[in-house]
């Protein structure tokens, strides 16, 4: 048996405890060996989960590029903006990487981090996660087997829930672009790259987007409310009350997300979060927020062979995150509403459902996407264990053009036309 693959994960979020924690699932093959994180509590959560030497965490990156090569790879999970130079610095160590998604918030550096991995003879991985579902990858099956044909249109839709919209891009960590990124590379960037996925190769040779904030701007607010929920008399009143999307679970004893986030140190129950509420920006009324991003937003694309393709995020849902797709054939059409992939054969006229083995060892099977983030952390660790990059369907030039399909969408939105990809020699 091989050693396992030793990782430093830097930031100890939501994101590097979800997947170091396939340690506990394979310690055989994966070993948390080194933190990096300036939020004590964070750091010492994950220094405690993982057993890890006090000499090996920090409180800033840095000090990893500082010592010797201690590890096989790091998980970098930091926020969007600060991807960029803990990548390149750690790759140019030696150290494989596994980055969370956007790989970053510009163009130049997404470019600089792909090139650098290239010519440092590292893995690249980047987590767009829903390429490592099973039910995804058993599409991209169907798709090549040549189920439904030629494929002609894509259509692709994502629903944030209205909650889940109101937590993370108006009161939480990616509300706000100039500290964050717009909505389309931080929430969709995930979905663009499917698109191009299962367009097999084509290029993209030109793509139109529009989108706006809608709702959860200043001029909306309800008559009488306050500046924060706990203080609002018209609390009850409200989708959006952070009393009911926090304080109200936590009472019934969820602690998991989105109300893990809100408490930054300290564990959460009805005393801290209630604390966190009346100080914090989770506990703030959404009209009254520094937000900026897109709440709902349009892309539409042509690549090569005139495929076609169109995606839809918006905010104002129900369900949460649960995709929806229609792929569209000249033999059929495939449709998968989160739950089932259906095809349906023009010639027979009869449908086909394919369901997929969505098992999978301890916490990873609780819900969201637990079950992709095991198979991509899964695919990291067979990769380095067999020195078999090509298992990665996320790695530096594949992500690149997808992150690249993405800034031309923002850039079409932003300018009011319809931008012409640019060819390039990757």
């Amino acid at each position: 048996m091989p050693s396992p693959i030793k990782v430093i994960v830097v930031g100890a979020g939501s994101r590097g405890e979800t997947y170091s924690d396939y340690s506990f699932a394979h310690p055989e093959r994966l070993q948390v060996v080194g933190i990096a994180d300036p939020r004590p509590f964070a750091r010492k959560k994950l220094q405690e989960r993982h057993s890890v030497p006090e000499e090996n965490v920090f409180d800033d990156w840095h000090c990893v590029a500082e010592r010797e090569k201690f590890a096989d790879a790091v998980f970098i999970c930091t926020p969007d903006r600060l991807h960029k130079d803990p990548a390149v610095v750690l790759a140019r160590k030696g150290y494989h990487i596994l980055l969370e998604k956007p790989m970053a918030v510009t163009l130049e550096d997404c470019t600089e981090i792909a090139e650098t991995c290239i010519q440092s003879g590292v893995v690249l991985m980047v987590c767009h996660v829903l390429q490592y579902d099973p039910f995804i990858r058993k599409i991209k099956v169907l798709i090549d087997s040549g189920a439904i044909g030629d494929v002609i249109h894509i259509q692709h839709f994502e629903p944030v829930g209205f909650y889940h919209f109101a937590h993370s891009f108006v009161r939480g960590n990616w509300r706000n672009e100039a500290e964050s990124s717009f909505a389309l590379l931080a929430k969709s960037c995930h979905d663009l790259d499917l698109i191009q996925h299962w367009a097999g190769g084509r290029r993209c040779i030109k793509i139109s987007s529009f989108g706006s904030l809608s709702h959860f701007r200043k001029e909306k607010k309800p008559s009488g409310a306050a500046s924060r929920c706990l203080d609002c008399s018209v609390e009850t009143d409200c989708a959006y009350s952070a009393k009911k999307i926090y304080l109200d679970r936590v009472k019934k004893g969820w602690v998991r997300w989105p109300v893990s986030v809100v408490c930054s140190s300290s564990i959460p129950d009805i005393e801290s979060v209630t604390e966190a509420l009346k100080t914090g920006p989770y506990g703030r009324c959404v009209y009254e927020c520094d937000n900026d991003v897109c709440s709902n937003q349009v892309v539409n694309m042509e690549f090569e062979g005139g495929l076609t393709a169109s995606f839809t995020m918006v905010a104002f849902t129900e369900e949460i995150c649960q995709r929806k797709t229609s792929i569209h054939g000249s033999k059929g059409e495939l449709t998968y509403d989160g739950q089932e992939i259906n095809v349906f054969d023009f010639l027979t006229q009869k449908s086909t459902k394919h369901k997929v083995d969505m098992n999978v060892p301890g916490s990873f099977s609780k819900g969201g996407h637990g079950v992709a983030d095991y198979h991509l952390v899964d695919t990291f660790i067979t990769a380095l264990l067999s020195g078999n990059p090509l298992l990665i369907q996320s790695g530096p030039k594949e992500t690149l053009a997808s992150h690249r399909l993405v800034f031309e969408a923002e850039r079409s939105r932003l300018e009011n036309r319809v931008v012409m990809c640019e060819t390039y020699n990757d």
